[in-house]
């Protein structure tokens, strides 16, 4: 009797043990999770939102250029998606750089250079000086998303990092809630020679510049040099990684040449493709549907052009937050898509102005709450070199749909003067690129939540 209670007594200490053990590891990792939150996710917020305004900036000036410059909805809708085509030349060698430079430098030169790339826009005077302007920008912005998902990974566990993407992302959405505004404001402004369009170029260009030069100084390049992290924090976060990487170190391994090669890593570039064919092709033309169907100025144009991406970055959070929790990608991934689809399509074949903006809002919506869920699937079984290279190639290749989406509807409207062709192109292939998600492999998280399948 007294070995046995012995015995239990030991066991029940052990457990008791074991308990405090995971409770202390589960406020460590909440600690550590919260502090990269704060500490990091603000700047690379505002970086991204410098990015994507510098991107989409364009919908806004066309409503001016569009008259001096002779361009028609076909010129704009090549020149808008040209972007895609400098961003995908220069995508794979841009982050392959940046992973043996380091993030500081190499995030640093490319704002610096799109920064003056986003100014020289006030200089267009046809539709050739557009493209290349256009193409040029795209190349400067190239290796900045892929990078910064790069950075995310090697900051953030698997278990979290659709969360850090999803709040990433909403730069997006935000950049075009407060862009928006801005931009229609500025169409207003005239003197020193230089009309609204190339004002808005000039001012919303100078960002990318000024915090470009910030980034040296603001970043650190990896948990390892992080003195704002106490020794506990670092500890347990270092080792989280490298568990991490030791238990998907069977996987996707190599470099450009594997990640080409790999049959999933196409796949899920072919279903990311939808996202960008869908979200720029209605952010470009955004302003453009408001104001040819509403007949607002250039400030309420904005105004209106503000409430979707509000809506959008709530959206987002939810949809990343809840794919954490539940520990699911897939199904998070491919319901946003076929919601927003089906939105389009809606948007398509409706005459009601109200419901043309509020479905090609929603496609949006949907489109874009895909990306955290997505980047979390996508980055689950990379480490190492792969890594730089498997999300270059992905998000290289699937950005081509930033091309597709705003072309289609610009040859639709030369074509017959409505939005219906393009909106309905751009709604079934977000359908079908959203369905495929359904079909990719899903690994189980290290160390976390098995995902379901």
């Amino acid at each position: 009797m007294q070995n046995g209670n012995g015995c239990g007594l030991d066991d029940d200490r052990a457990d008791q043990g074991e308990f405090l053990n995971r409770a202390f590891d589960r406020n460590l990792e909440s600690a550590v999770v919260s502090r990269l939150m704060w500490r990091l996710m603000p700047f690379l917020f505002l970086l991204y939102i410098v990015a994507y305004l510098d991107r989409i900036n364009v919908s806004f000036a066309i409503l001016q250029m569009r008259a001096p410059l002779h361009l028609t909805d076909r010129v704009y809708g090549r020149a808008a998606g040209m972007f895609f085509a400098g961003y995908f030349f220069f995508q794979v060698p841009s982050n392959m750089v940046l992973e043996k430079v380091g993030v500081r430098r190499w995030i640093t030169g490319l704002m610096v250079v799109w920064g003056l790339v986003s100014c020289s826009m006030i200089f267009i005077r046809g539709p050739v000086s557009f493209y290349v302007l256009r193409f040029l920008l795209g190349g400067a912005e190239a290796g900045f998303f892929p990078g910064m998902i790069l950075y995310m990974k090697h900051w953030f566990p698997a278990s979290t990092r659709a969360r850090a993407v999803a709040w990433f992302m909403t730069a997006n959405p935000l950049a075009g809630v407060v862009g928006s505004p801005i931009s229609g404001a500025l169409l207003g402004m005239h003197g020193g020679g230089l009309a609204g369009w190339q004002w808005l170029f000039l001012m919303e260009g100078l960002p990318a510049i000024v915090l470009g030069t910030a980034v040296y100084w603001a970043l650190t390049d990896g948990p390892a040099k992080a003195t704002w992290l106490s020794d506990d924090q670092r500890g347990w976060l270092l080792a989280e990684l490298e568990r991490e990487r030791e238990a998907n170190s069977g996987g996707a391994a190599g470099g450009i040449w594997q990640a080409l090669t790999s049959g999933r890593i196409w796949l899920l570039a072919l279903v990311y493709f939808g996202v960008p064919a869908s979200v720029y092709g209605v952010t470009l033309w955004l302003p453009s549907a408001i104001r040819s169907l509403s007949g607002l100025g250039y400030f309420s144009t904005g105004l209106v052009a503000a409430m979707p991406y509000l809506l959008t970055a709530v959206a987002m959070v939810l949809v990343g937050r809840h794919s954490d929790i539940s520990g699911e990608r897939r199904w998070h991934t491919a319901l946003p898509g076929l919601a927003g689809a089906a939105a389009l399509v809606v948007a398509a074949y409706s005459g009601m102005p109200v419901l043309v903006i509020a479905g090609m809002s929603l496609g949006m919506l949907g489109a874009q709450s895909m990306s955290g869920p997505f980047w979390a699937l996508a980055t689950s079984r990379l480490s190492g070199p792969a890594a730089a290279a498997s999300i270059a190639v992905i998000n290289s290749l699937g950005n081509l749909g930033g091309y597709f989406g705003p072309y289609i509807i610009g040859w639709a409207r030369s074509d017959g003067g409505s939005f219906r062709g393009g909106l309905l192109a751009v709604g079934v292939v977000l359908a079908v690129c959203a369905g495929m998600a359904l079909v990719v492999g899903e690994p189980k998280l290290a160390g976390g939540p098995h995902l379901k399948t």
